[in-house]
């Protein structure tokens, strides 16, 4: 592996004095892709390239909007003055300015017609904003590449969120009683991950997981772009609970109607959230990319209404 330039390691002294050498070298050499640009996205964004991540690919072709810039911060404000600049072209802009030495820059299209061979340049992929079966697709591009990618996916709804990691076949190092022990875990795909049966989930799972499959479900069936639901869909998504629970043989309960109504309420991105989510994933990916730490395995939830972080292994690899 290279070494770290003269420049490299003067920017990056404190970081190197924590996590050491070899870890910045990692980082600085990794090449990330961000797929959706939302504000939980920006900050992600905004965390990686200041710790010097080596290179970033945003993906976006979606105009701004005024919504665009209640949570994400990197879109200037003056919306007329943009033309016909996409989210991707206007925050690889504004990330440039945090760290000249990262290479950001865009490319353009549908992520999910993306191939494996595409995605196979990356260290690692985050998606937001994506269909269910995109997530799927995507995913599985990832894990079908050449070399290993790491997958992420983050969904923050009005005052909650979640993230998904897929590291695939993960080897780290980490000190056991100050002796290097060998960690390897074994990750699911984000497909499998939601298929295993509502009933065979560790007990006290998370009612966010569920509510989020409810919700990823019933966009999906109603043909919906993610997130493009309000409080006016609260009858068809109870009528779908219900169903599911039936069919899961799960209690409704563990599916709380009042949260599935606070989830619908918002329709954007909540700025406090999008803080907590996105710079809890930088760390996940610097994580994986460094291999200094525990990784995150497998869903990490968010509840603005109690300030709670919980991870959830849904026990299966």
């Amino acid at each position: 592996m290279e070494e770290l330039t003269e420049e490299e390691t003067a920017l990056y002294d404190r970081q190197i004095r924590v996590w050491g050498a070899d870890a910045q070298r990692r980082l600085s050499k990794a090449s990330v892709l961000v797929c959706g640009i939302t504000g939980t996205l920006a900050e992600f964004c905004k965390n990686v390239v200041l710790a010097g991540i080596g290179r970033l690919t945003l993906v976006d072709d979606r105009l701004p909007t005024e919504d665009s810039l209640s949570a994400n911060f990197l879109v200037p404000p003056a919306l007329e003055l943009h033309g016909h600049e996409t989210l991707a072209q206007l925050c690889c802009d504004s990330l440039k300015d945090f760290n000249p030495m990262v290479r950001v820059s865009f490319h353009t299209g549908d992520p999910s017609s993306f191939s494996a061979e595409f995605f196979s340049k990356f260290d690692a992929v985050v998606v937001s904003g994506c269909t269910l079966s995109a997530k799927k697709s995507i995913n599985e591009k990832c894990r079908g590449s050449s070399r290993r990618v790491s997958f992420y996916s983050v969904d923050c709804r009005n005052s909650c969120g979640e993230i998904f990691v897929d590291l695939q076949d993960y080897k780290y190092t980490k000190k056991k009683l100050d002796e290097p022990v060998e960690v390897e875990l074994q990750y699911p795909g984000f497909q499998d991950a939601v298929a295993i049966p509502w009933r065979k989930l560790p007990r006290k799972v998370s009612k966010l997981y569920f509510a989020m499959r409810v919700l990823e479900k019933f966009e999906e069936l109603e043909g919906r772009n993610p997130r493009d639901v309000s409080i006016r869909d609260l009858p068809g998504v109870l009528k779908l609970k219900r169903e599911l629970c039936d069919a899961e043989a799960l209690n409704e309960s563990h599916v709380p109607n009042s949260l599935l109504e606070r989830l619908l309420a918002g329709t954007r991105e909540f700025p406090p959230v999008c803080a907590i989510i996105g710079g809890f994933l930088g760390q996940e990916v610097i994580k994986g990319i460094s291999g200094k730490g525990d990784p995150l395995k497998n869903f990490f939830f968010f509840d603005a209404s109690d300030g709670k972080g919980i991870i959830e292994d849904t026990g299966i690899s």
